[in-house]
């Protein structure tokens, strides 16, 4: 018995980019969720999982764990340098943009805390570079004078010591005590919320 082909009308829809970026996405919501969780060193089965997919769907589109944590924190990252770029913006504010994304993420405040944003021994390459984008964000606001100018490494060394203070079983409680690490440290704060929130 021969195959009649298929008529173009009657073939069914290949879907597979949609399927693809929509599986993509999946894996890069269900590592937000798992990093906000439980921070960087998350199994990446535990993100497959969450996402539904297969652990090979999640490596093909994430050769590795520095891929995926880098999609998932690039988000955070940008967020912060789009309050920078917005107008009439002060540190004040992109201060308070940062401050909510330490509360929601426990993989971004590992980024923030690791051994500065120098990139001092043992620090990977990718969070070396997002924490540098973050200084670069408000150094650019941060003006002569401000406490956070007095040395170099001031202003991360802050960053670093709220987002150690940023512990608690909700967000409001982690907000809380950033915003108290703030103020113990002298440094106003914006309203504590997600760039265009």
């Amino acid at each position: 018995m021969t195959e009649r082909p298929v008529s173009d009308e009657r073939r069914p829809a290949n879907d597979g980019r949609r399927v693809a970026a929509r599986n993509r996405a999946a894996v890069v919501a269900a590592a937000r969720e798992i990093y906000a969780e439980n921070g960087l060193d998350a199994p990446l089965s535990a993100i497959a999982r969450r996402a539904g997919v297969g652990q090979g769907v999640l490596y093909r589109h994430f050769p590795d764990r520095t891929a995926v944590a880098t999609a998932v924190l690039d988000e955070n990252v940008r967020q912060i340098e789009q309050a920078a770029k917005a107008p009439g913006t002060d540190i004040a504010r992109i201060l308070g943009v940062l401050t909510w994304h330490q509360t929601e993420s426990a993989a971004f405040i590992g980024v923030l805390h690791a051994d500065g944003a120098a990139g001092g021994p043992g620090v990977p390459a990718y969070a070396a570079a997002l924490s540098g984008r973050v200084e670069r964000a408000l150094r650019a606001h941060l003006p002569a004078g401000h406490r956070l100018a007095a040395a170099k490494e001031d202003l991360m060394i802050a960053v670093a010591m709220v987002s150690g203070a940023v512990t608690g079983p909700t967000r409001e409680v982690r907000e809380r005590r950033a915003m108290t690490a703030w103020r113990l440290l002298g440094v106003d704060v914006g309203p504590v919320r997600p760039f265009g929130g």
